[in-house]
This record gives C-alpha cells, structure tokens and sequence, in this order.
C-alpha cells in the first residue's frame, strides 16, 4: 500500500511538472522508476521497462492536460495534426531503439538529454523568436482579444515532429521539452499555444509509443496502475495551474531537480 502511494505521489509531481512547460513528466517519472524500483517493488527495474512504463502514463497525463486546454480553446489541431504526421511514426521507432540501450549506456545518454533541457529551460527566457517569415501562416485570438501571428513551412515542421517523436519513444518523456522551444523559437507560436498543442501531439505519439513497448513486453503494470491516476490528477492541475497563476517558482524547483537528476546519470553512466 505504501509503496502504491509513493508511486502516486510521483505521478501526481511529474503531471503537474510535465504540464506546466509540456514535458510530459516522464523526466521525472524514469529515473524515478529506475532509482526507487528496488525499495518500492523489491527489484530493479530495467531501463527500457522504466521507459515504456513512463510512456503508458504519459498518455494519461496528455490527455487529462489536453482536454483541459481543449475547453481553454489553446490547441491549434490543424498545426498539431501536421506535427504528428511524423511524431508518430518516430515515436514507434524511438520506442523500438529503447532496449538496444541499457544500463550505464542509457543512463548518460538520459543524463546527458535532461541536463540539455534544464540548461534549455534556464536560457529560454534570455532567447528570441527567429524573425522569419514562413510560407504557412496561422493566427491565434486569445480571450482578451490579442491577436498573435505565427507560422512554420512544410518540411522544418515535419522534421521537428521527427525529432519529439523520436525522442519521445527512446526515453518516454514526451517529447516537449523539445517541441514547446521549438515551436516558439523557430515558428513564434504563442507560448500558451504551443503547450497546449504540444500536448495534443504527445497524446497520440505517446499512444504508438507505448504500443510498441507493450508489444515488446516492456511495461510494469503495477507502476501504470499507480501513476495512471496521480498523472491524471496532475495533469489537470498543472494545465490549471498554467492558466491562473504564476509557475516561475515551480519551474525554478524544476530546473534544480533536473540538474540534479542530470549531474547523477551522467557521473552514473561514466564510472
């Protein structure tokens, strides 16, 4: 029983975390996974388990956060739909790759990608959109009726959704901490907008993810039984959170944790 809630109580972190910036939460829901197995389940767990069960949760967790933007009118469909075109494939094949990396080998490659996206997180308030003019233009009219102009062409979106889905499936994590900077940096998407459609996009390259995992044998049902409600529950508050309040402090913790997670896996996968 204590080890379900604690495995809750992650769940719940990680969505309201995920969330807020479009992770997914999966940055904390893995190496979770991987360190706490032991005490919380009696064994290890393995690698490539910890993160096709990540990526079952993360379709909780995107899809409690989508219908939540959904009723707030943030998603752009047509946008993300063109996104997923190549997101969902990649996430399959992410998902396929995950097992050829195993121990200290994923542990830095892992460590190494979430010290990129706290160092991303960091910076990303110092960067500016690029100020390009793409072929497709989209417009967004938020509730107090500011207008915002973005857009993107073909073939840069389809090779972004390449890389999330890619990413996605390898390491269960959703894949936004990549899509969301991406999105506003290179085609000036309204940062609420981009969120909320990064999530969209999560939800179904999370679902092909998860599907070949599952297919391949590497899920933990225990630990999806536990996380599926407290990512549910996080996910709708973090999509909260992000529309009333304030995030910087909870983003600021964060950024320290990933750092901290990072430094970890990194000095983990070099000895």
């Amino acid at each position: 029983m204590i080890s379900y809630l604690v495995i809750l109580c992650i769940g719940i972190i990680s969505a309201v975390f995920g969330s807020l910036v479009g992770l997914g939460g999966g940055v904390i829901i893995v190496p979770a996974l991987i360190y706490l197995s032991p005490l919380l389940l009696d064994q290890e767990m393995s690698t490539s388990v910890a993160v096709g069960t990540s990526l079952t949760v993360l379709i909780f967790t995107a899809a409690s956060s989508t219908f939540t933007f959904l009723k707030q009118g943030r998603v752009d469909y047509k946008s993300g739909i063109l996104f997923f075109t190549t997101s969902g494939p990649a996430a399959m094949l992410g998902a396929s790759l995950t097992s050829a990396f195993q121990g200290d080998s994923f542990k830095l490659a892992f460590g190494i990608f979430i010290f990129f996206m706290a160092i991303l997180l960091i910076l990303k308030k110092y960067l500016k959109p690029l100020s390009f003019r793409w072929k497709i233009q989209r417009s967004y009219i938020d509730p107090d009726g500011k207008r915002f102009t973005y857009g993107y062409n073909i073939l840069p979106a389809l090779l972004v959704g390449f890389a999330v889905g890619l990413v996605s499936g390898l390491f269960g994590i959703g894949g936004g901490s990549l899509f969301v900077p991406a999105m506003v940096l290179l085609f000036s998407f309204p940062p609420h907008v981009a969120t909320a459609t990064s999530m969209f996009v999560i939800l179904f390259a999370s679902i092909l993810g998860s599907a070949t995992h599952i297919y391949l044998g590497e899920i933990d049902w225990f630990s999806v039984m536990a996380l599926a409600p407290g990512a549910l529950f996080g996910g709708w508050l973090g999509a909260w959170i992000a529309g009333r309040m304030s995030s910087k402090l909870l983003l600021n913790i964060l950024m320290v944790i990933l750092l901290l997670i990072s430094l970890r896996l990194i000095i983990e996968g070099m000895i």
